[in-house]
């Protein structure tokens, strides 16, 4: 094996270790390897998997960083023995806040009432117990009361790189999102 394929097999291997997105400094770090390689060996690393349509796997940008995941195709086979208990199926009053609070972030309970038309206390707390959404400041308003937002635990779940990748509201939809005041 080259120099460079030896490279490549351990950043694969280090990949194929890691439980949580690894970022390109993390990667480099434990690979002993410049950032700059560690970015020509990912593409290489993701061009090899894809261009080979009998790989189970792909290497995802999610969360800030890189993981090996099994391909998305594949998942509703494997997902029975290998899904995580925590991650069995939101329900539809669950969906809806969460993705109010995704288009809306950052957003205060109330202001997410107002929105969906019903408390929400309760499933922004289901939500913080599948660590898909956080405290993520106060509104300077009276009260100061708590804005929420999305967490990277929701970024995996929805195997988004980052929150940009939200897909585009329709535009009747995206009205309903806006805050009133």
């Amino acid at each position: 094996m080259s120099e460079h394929n030896i490279e490549k097999a351990l950043l694969e291997a280090i990949l194929f270790l890691e439980t949580e997105p690894a970022g390109i400094p993390a990667l480099a770090k434990v690979s002993d390897l410049s950032q700059e390689l560690v970015k020509v060996l990912l593409e290489q690393i993701a061009a090899d998997l894809s261009a080979s349509p009998h790989r189970g796997i792909e290497l995802v940008q999610l969360a800030g960083g890189y993981l090996l995941l099994p391909k998305e195709e594949l998942w509703s086979r494997l997902k029975d023995r290998y899904g995580k208990k925590n991650d069995s199926r939101l329900s539809r009053a669950a969906l809806e806040t969460l993705s109010i609070i995704a288009y809306s972030q950052p957003i205060t309970r109330g202001e997410l009432e107002n929105i969906r038309g019903v408390s929400a206390d309760g499933m922004i707390r289901i939500l913080q117990e599948r660590n898909l959404v956080k405290v993520v400041g106060k509104k300077d308003i009276p009260g100061k009361p708590a804005q929420y937002g999305t967490t990277r635990e929701f970024l995996k779940f929805f195997r988004l790189a980052s929150i940009a990748d939200l897909p585009k509201l329709a535009p009747q939809d995206q009205e309903r999102f806006e805050l009133n005041g």
